[in-house]
């Protein structure tokens, strides 16, 4: 082979190389991602059945109740204008409480409960996340559109 060859393969062997690491990393980035829903989005049946995805909101006034299993949890989220039935099974952050700020991700199933696989709540008084800051701030412009009309 001339070296003029060598040359071309070493280079067309490099783009090739590079062109499959590039697709590699596009992929587990991909299958890593996570999406956020607002219960109002969830309900609105804009989220992926059976994919999983972030939801956040604020756990509903009276919703908790605890299985005879001890580990599962069965509490709501709501955005102030939808509410997301949601079951976790595992242990709940410390901070986890009704009426606070909370993410779980996970599932949501074809009778539309969300069955979440983690459950992270906020971690002091000005904190929530800005996903979840920003669906409230959302349903609560939408509900007073709605009063006004």
């Amino acid at each position: 082979m001339k070296p003029r060859h060598k040359k071309i393969t070493v280079i067309a062997l490099s783009v090739s190389a590079l062109a499959i690491a590039v697709v590699l990393v596009l992929n587990a980035f991909q299958s890593n991602l996570v999406f956020f829903f607002s219960p109002s989005q969830v309900a609105a049946k804009e989220a992926p059945i059976g994919k999983n995805f972030r939801i956040g909101g604020l756990v509903e006034e009276g919703s908790l109740r605890r299985e005879g299993d001890g580990t599962t949890m069965k509490f709501a989220i709501t955005d102030t204008a939808e509410v997301i039935r949601v079951v976790y099974t595992g242990i709940l952050p410390d901070l986890f409480k009704e009426g606070k700020g909370v993410v779980a991700q996970g599932k949501i199933a074809d009778d539309g409960i969300f069955y979440a696989d983690e459950v992270l709540a906020k971690h002091d008084e000005n904190y929530m996340p800005p996903e979840a800051a920003s669906a409230l701030e959302q349903a609560a412009k939408a509900q007073k559109t709605s009063l006004t009309q």
